[in-house]
């Protein structure tokens, strides 16, 4: 089992999709739905053994919550902040842009 190379609150990008996202939970293999799994068409479906992320994540259009697996992901490196509307519930901005839990709020 590998390690998880992004972390909770970190701003991710999708690899093949225009979409963006802050990391709020991860798992450290697959862990969602057969029916979700095969809905991935053959030629991208992922390995389930590797850690997935789950995103508050944002296009051009909409939010979402997101279910990615790590080998789709990319670090976001813009600085922009995502305009997710569940955020505040579990992140504080800090002033350098990097995301919190608010669990660490004292």
């Amino acid at each position: 089992m590998k390690t998880a190379k992004f972390a909770i609150g970190q701003v991710v990008r999708h690899r093949l999709f225009p979409f963006r996202g802050i990391v709020f939970d991860v798992d450290p293999q697959f862990n969602n739905t057969e029916e979700w799994y095969e809905a991935i068409p053959k030629e991208v479906r992922p390995s389930k053994d590797q850690p997935f992320y789950h995103l508050l994540a944002e296009n051009s259009e909409t939010e979402y919550i997101a279910y990615v697996s790590e080998q789709n992901l990319l670090e976001d490196d813009t600085g922009e902040p995502v305009r997710h509307p569940q955020i505040n519930e579990l992140f504080d901005r800090r002033p350098d842009g990097q995301y919190a839990p608010v669990m660490a709020r004292h």
